[in-house]
């Protein structure tokens, strides 16, 4: 099959994901700046997810531009991504709306976990259906960094019930790594 539908239907689940995460913000009851502070969980909150979901989209768009089909494993495995990542809304509110509760951190931190399993999946399926010396392979290399960020996700969730900063500074931690752009792409397509 072509890749095309499930770029796009990726692209309009991601849109509407970030869509549902900004309704979650409200407008402040105030004209100060002191009207902002109450609400600075809730949109730091946001700002993560915004940034986590514009990670996985980017690293999507990336992984689909160097293949050349799918096939029924390739769309599961990216519906099973699409659906941790459509809980983001869930649990970023979750979190803010609780200004950072341990539980409602481990649950954060779960569904990031979750949505980096599902993102290693995918990767697996790809690999398998493309082989292993496609540019999209040779990309992927070992996957270094997603190994690192799943055992990051892991350590957060068991560390937020010691502090929830320090699984909230983890989720950060990560997002920051992934947010340098990664030029593993880039290099081989240019080539």
């Amino acid at each position: 099959m072509g890749k095309g539908r499930v770029e796009a239907f990726t692209d309009g689940v991601v849109a509407i994901i970030i869509t549902i995460m900004v309704l979650e913000l409200k407008v402040p009851h105030g004209e100060d700046l002191a009207a902002l502070v109450p609400l600075w969980p809730v949109f730091f909150s946001y700002v993560l997810s915004f940034i986590n979901v514009g990670i996985y989209w980017n690293n999507l768009h990336n992984m689909f531009h160097t293949v050349q089909r799918v096939d029924g494993r390739v769309l599961w495995a990216n519906l099973n991504l699409l659906f941790w990542l459509s809980l983001m809304p869930v649990t970023t509110a979750f979190m803010g709306e609780n200004h950072f509760a341990p539980v409602p951190v481990a649950v954060y931190g779960v569904d990031l976990a979750l949505c980096a399993v599902a993102y290693n999946i995918l990767v697996i399926k790809l690999r398998h259906l493309h082989g292993v010396e496609t540019i999209f392979a040779r990309a992927v290399g070992q996957d270094r960094k997603g190994k690192i960020s799943l055992a990051l996700y892991l350590a957060g969730i068991a560390l937020t019930f010691v502090s929830q900063w320090i699984g909230v500074a983890i989720y950060v931690l990560v997002a920051t790594i992934w947010f340098v752009p990664d030029k593993r792409f880039e290099r081989l397509i240019e080539k």
